[in-house]
Order: structure tokens, then sequence, then C-alpha cells
């Protein structure tokens, strides 16, 4: 019998909308836990000490284990399903593309997003502010390396959906909030639009 799995979210963010669109396209079912960051509902004693003592979501419970991070959380539950490849290149390019978006896409565009839709630009500090241009460049590279990728290919590794590609959409179909033009991205749009289409795709909410 399989464990029961739990997603502690804030629905509001694409990294834990990446669990749940992942669960939903494999077909397994989620329980939901809400949590606001905004609030502070992730640093409290209760969540530190019996969810993540990061005081961070996503957090992947399963039974009565606990994962978080989310593209950790997306690979146990794709773990022997077409959404990771059988072919160890195809397996390590899925990771490649995996530590791509945790490197150099979600800082600059899922930050941007968070600072101008959530924050607010006047409310950030100078730092922030600081930062903003550099994060705009480095999304920008971000979109465009994945424009470049995709002008000749529908996915981003072989020629089915992998995982690779629900962890870049999460993020990536929100951009405009951070500032982006998807428009310009002509590629990136018709495979978001293939993302879409999946069966047992489901789209984001913020209940």
């Amino acid at each position: 019998m399989a464990e029961e799995l739990v997603l502690h979210e804030d629905p509001r963010s694409g990294n834990c909308y990446k669990i749940r669109l992942t669960a939903a396209l494999l077909g397994k079912p989620v329980e939901r836990r809400s949590y606001d960051i905004l609030r502070g509902e992730t640093r409290t004693p209760a969540f530190l000490s019996q969810v993540n003592s990061n005081g961070r979501i996503p957090v992947l419970q399963v039974g009565t284990r606990f994962l978080p991070e989310s593209n950790a959380a997306c690979w146990y539950l794709a773990e022997g399903t077409p959404l990771v490849p059988a072919d160890a290149f195809d397996r390590a390019d899925v990771l490649r593309w995996m530590f791509f978006e945790q490197y150099s896409h979600e800082p600059n565009i899922a930050t941007l997003r968070f600072w101008l839709l959530y924050v607010g630009e006047g409310n950030l500090t100078a730092h922030q502010r600081d930062q903003i241009m550099a994060k705009r460049a480095g999304g920008e590279a971000a979109l465009a390396l994945m424009e470049d990728h995709l002008a000749t290919r529908d996915w981003f590794v072989g020629d089915r959906v992998s995982l690779a590609d629900i962890i870049l959409f999460a993020y990536t179909h929100l951009c405009e909030a951070g500032g982006f033009r998807l428009g310009e991205h002509p590629a990136v749009c018709r495979w978001l639009r293939r993302i879409c289409a999946l069966p047992g795709f489901v789209a984001m909410d913020d209940r």
C-alpha cells in the first residue's frame, strides 16, 4: 500500500506548484496543507519542530517522513515513471536542467516575481533594489537559453515530456509577473502550451 502524500505549501509558490503538477500528471493523489509565508506561518515552533527545521516550503510528507526542497520532492514522485528517462545520459540531462532551474532560472525569475508581485517595489530594501537589474539580466539570459534549446525540439530532453519540462514550467509560465516578456520567446510559448495540453494537467491556484 502506497504511503499517504501530503504537500505542505503556499499555493502562490511556483516551487510548491511544480510538486503538485508532477503528482497530477502521474495520477498520484496529494493532500494539500496551506501556509502563508508572508505571515510567517512556516516559522512557528510547531512547523519548525514537526515539518521543516529550515522554516521553508514546499515540503512533501511521505507517510511520517518529510522531504524538503521542491526538485528533490519532484524526483521522488517521478522516479520509476516515464518522467524520468530510462537512458542514463538522458537522466543526467534531466538533472542538468533541474540544476539550471535552481541556479540560473529560479533565483532570477522567481525572485523578481515575488519582489514585484508580493513585496512591492516600494517596500524593497536598498540592497534588493540594487539587484533588480542583475536579476532581470539573469532571467532574460535563462529565457534566451531556453528559447534557443526549444527552437528545434518540443521538449527539453529526448522526444517526450520529462521532469525537466515540469520543473522549468512552474516559474516560466509566471515570469511576466516579474516583468519578463514571454512574447519575445515564441518557442518557449509553444512549449508552455504543450505542457498545458498534457493529460492530467492542473493549473496553478492560490487557494
